[in-house]
Order: C-alpha cells, then sequence, then structure tokens
C-alpha cells in the first residue's frame, strides 16, 4: 500500500510519531481533567495502530486478507462467548473504553486481536527463530502485553472482571488462543514483516505499564 504516510514520511520520523502520540496518551491520562476525554478516543488510537500497521504491510494478497478476516472474526465470536458465559476467560464485562458494543462486546476486540498477532509474530520472527519456535515465542509476547494490561485496563474502563480478579484460566486462554492464531500465520505462510510492528507494540506495553503504575 502507498497510503499516508508511506512512501510520503520516512519511517524513522513515523516511528517518532508513534512514541509522541502514546507519550501524549499518557498524560492525558494521568491528568485527572483528561482523562474521560481520552477514554473516549481510545479506540480511535487502536484503529489508529491498526490503520498503520495495514499500510506498511509488504502486500496483501487474497490469502493474507482471508487469514486476517478468519482472525479478526474469530476472536470476535470468542469473546462473545467469553463474555456470555464465562467459560473462556472468566467472568468479566466490557466498559465504554472499546468503544461501540454488539452482543455486549466491543467490535474493535478483533481487530485488537489481529493487532496483537501480527505484531508479536513480526517480533518473534525478528528475533530469527525458527518458524516452530515463532509458533510457541509469539504468544508469550501477547501473555505478556495481557499481563500489563489487565492491571491498568478496568481504570480504563476497558473490561471489569468479576470481584475485581483476573482468573488463571484467563492468561491459559489467552496463550492458547494466541498460539492458535500465530499458528495460522505460519501454516498458510503470511509475510509479517512490517517496519512498524515493533514500535507500535513495545509503544503499548509501555504505555499501559506506566499507566500501571500511576493510575
Amino acid at each position: 500500500m502507498a497510503l499516508y504516510p508511506k512512501s510520503k514520511i520516512p519511517v524513522s520520523e513515523v516511528k517518532k510519531f508513534i512514541i509522541i502520540f502514546y507519550m501524549v496518551g499518557f498524560l492525558g491520562f494521568v491528568i485527572p481533567f483528561t482523562k474521560p476525554i481520552f477514554i473516549i478516543i481510545t479506540p480511535f488510537a487502536l484503529l489508529l495502530n491498526t490503520y498503520l500497521l495495514a499500510i506498511y504491510h509488504h502486500r496483501f494478497s487474497a490469502k493474507d486478507v482471508f487469514i486476517f478476516l478468519l482472525i479478526l472474526l474469530s476472536a470476535y465470536a470468542i469473546e462473545v462467548v467469553g463474555v456470555k458465559t464465562g467459560a473462556i476467560f472468566g467472568s468479566y464485562s466490557y466498559g465504554k473504553g472499546l468503544g461501540i458494543k454488539l452482543f455486549e462486546t466491543p467490535l474493535l476486540i478483533g481487530v485488537n486481536w489481529l493487532f496483537l498477532t501480527y505484531a508479536a509474530t513480526t517480533i518473534a520472527n525478528n528475533l530469527k527463530l525458527k518458524n516452530w519456535l515463532v509458533v510457541f515465542v509469539a504468544p508469550l509476547f501477547m501473555l505478556a502485553y495481557d499481563l500489563v494490561l489487565e492491571q491498568v485496563a478496568p481504570k480504563m474502563d476497558m473490561w471489569h472482571w468479576q470481584n475485581s480478579e483476573v482468573p488463571l484460566k484467563n492468561y491459559i486462554a489467552w496463550y492458547f488462543i494466541a498460539l492458535v492464531f500465530v499458528l495460522l500465520l505460519k501454516i498458510f505462510k503470511i509475510e509479517t514483516k512490517n517496519p512498524l510492528a515493533p514500535i507500535l507494540w513495545l509503544s503499548q506495553f509501555v504505555f499501559f505499564a506506566l499507566l500501571t503504575l500511576l493510575l
């Protein structure tokens, strides 16, 4: 894709923008006066991240689009079942922090799973690991992300756990669902080499880690 800012602005400048973007977001959440506003715009931030990741994807083949949609829709369906039954992750409910909901589940949650799967796979690939190792290592990056995010998600009104306790099976489910999604990318040989994936993932990870300390 040649959509803006690809081919218009050097990748190094786009990376600087991402860092500044998350610095501003961090300040927006820690300042009580602006926090409600930043909760509202959180879904748009996720969409921006996904847009940047997408336009720097090397090439969209029909196979790429099919697998990406399969992951996105499967993740959304899993979350719907999870919210309705509590059988997958535990008993939880979504707040307003991730935007519009259908079946009590944010429409963007599937996008978030796809974003994380793609980014984590890119990072694991950059470690020059064997493909079979990537399948096990990439989900560890996603699990680490979730471990941090779970500490701050309720304060950002993303989701809330029954009795405010994150059950162990949430983390187990996260890892194995992530493993299946990464496996799909590997089985169908989806190329995830992307110059922005590591900085986007790391920026989000540090962003949530810092908010955990201050919110």
